[in-house]
């Protein structure tokens, strides 16, 4: 693709300006794309499943995925995701692979190619599997994603989105067995950098709760997001699915509000998902701590018991059909699970916080002055009575 089929001189500014080693990024014809398929769409752009005539690369898979970004005249987030691909360039076998980028030549909007998750997201899974999902697997699950966020987080990054539907699972290349990896890193930055335009994106239930009131990002708050997906994985259901997102939500998630434990899950995994969720994000858990005590679990080094007892309750509970996604309160229609732009219910909350704290404080000022007012009486009425006598 010549500079004349690139008005806003992107692969320029990627050799100049973002300082992103070209020889990671492969320049795809858009010709080489076709049969797109739209499986999904989220707050900064669509996904398309689609064909890749790759004869170069024998070990690239013809069916890719393709992320095509909205309003992509604006490139900010198309910049941040080949950055955070330039970082880890494929070495890491917990992360959606990019194998390039192309351009529509007729809507100018540029779009990233990558490995399609022919296994779908985490969500879809555990709707689908969630009786057969013993404890062993959920282990193995959760042991796979703290692997890539370690990844994430090894190499100073943070991934600022994490939530089940960037949990995607992939078929192994040489076996028929799945691998869960992480994906969509549109908003991911590195750990020393701070957001310049305080723009805030994000699932409101895996927001922690400190974002809310200024906080910035950072690899705590991926911590807690992998608290909600730990939860998620015990119960099969979204956190907060019965609630609308908004801006009541938000003030609850700031004052502590978590959700409800199921009774099968062992005790050793309600305190590590409850660290996880510290509000002092200082004592959340490192991702490394995480994994180690995962992997114990996996490999029965630990808590052996807890684990056998909470697969005999989850049997007995789907039994009942006291447990799963098909018997959870109806979701919200108000339960918004793609990434958005949250400043302006952030705000509202603030101001609905504010507001509460100014009529407590003014009804407490009122009481005040009313048992004052009884006290002073009262000493009145006895200072005569004692005059009298």
């Amino acid at each position: 693709m010549n500079n004349t089929d690139d008005p806003l001189k992107i692969y320029g500014f990627i050799k100049n300006k973002v300082k992103v080693s070209c020889k990671n990024i492969k320049m795809i014809e858009y010709s080489e794309t076709e049969d797109f398929e739209r499986i999904a769409e989220g707050g900064f752009g669509i996904i398309y499943k689609a064909t890749w005539n790759n004869k170069s690369l024998e070990s690239y898979s013809s069916i890719v995925a393709v992320k095509k970004f909205l309003n992509s005249q604006d490139i900010k987030d198309f910049i941040n995701e080949l950055k955070s691909f330039d970082q880890y360039h494929n070495r890491y076998e917990h992360i959606i692979k990019y194998y390039g980028i192309t351009q529509d030549p007729e809507t100018r909007d540029h779009m990233i190619i990558m490995q399609y998750a022919d296994g779908g997201d985490l969500h879809n899974y555990l709707q689908k599997c969630f009786k057969d999902i013993t404890w062993n697997d959920k282990l193995a699950i959760i042991l796979e994603i703290s692997r890539g966020i370690d990844c994430i987080h090894e190499e100073n990054y943070i991934h600022r989105d994490l939530h089940s539907g960037n949990i995607l699972s992939v078929k192994n290349e040489h076996s028929t067995s799945y691998k869960w990896h992480i994906g969509d890193f549109g908003l991911s930055r590195p750990a020393n950098i701070t957001s310049s335009n305080n723009k805030i994106y994000g699932v409101i239930p895996y927001v922690a709760p400190e974002i809310f009131v200024g906080k910035a990002f950072s690899k705590e708050s991926d911590i807690y997001s992998m608290g909600m997906i730990m939860w998620e994985l015990t119960s099969g259901c979204k956190p907060f699915a019965d609630s609308e997102h908004n801006a009541d939500l938000i003030l609850k998630i700031v004052d502590g509000k978590q959700p409800e434990i199921t009774n099968d899950t062992p005790e050793c995994y309600v305190n590590l998902m409850k660290k996880c969720w510290d509000s002092d994000s200082s004592k959340r858990p490192h991702i490394k701590e995480i994994r180690k005590t995962i992997g114990m679990w996996v490999h029965k080094i630990k808590d052996i018991d807890q684990f056998y007892e909470a697969e005999t309750t989850r049997l007995k509970l789907i039994e009942k059909r006291k447990l799963g996604p098909e018997y959870a309160v109806k979701t919200h229609s108000g339960a918004i699970y793609t990434s958005r732009l949250l400043n302006s219910l952030i705000s509202s909350s603030s101001s609905i916080s504010s507001s509460s704290s100014t009529s407590f404080n003014t009804k407490q000022e009122y009481i005040s002055k009313e048992l004052a007012f009884d006290i002073n009486d009262a000493k009145w009425y006895l200072y005569n009575l004692n005059c009298k006598n």
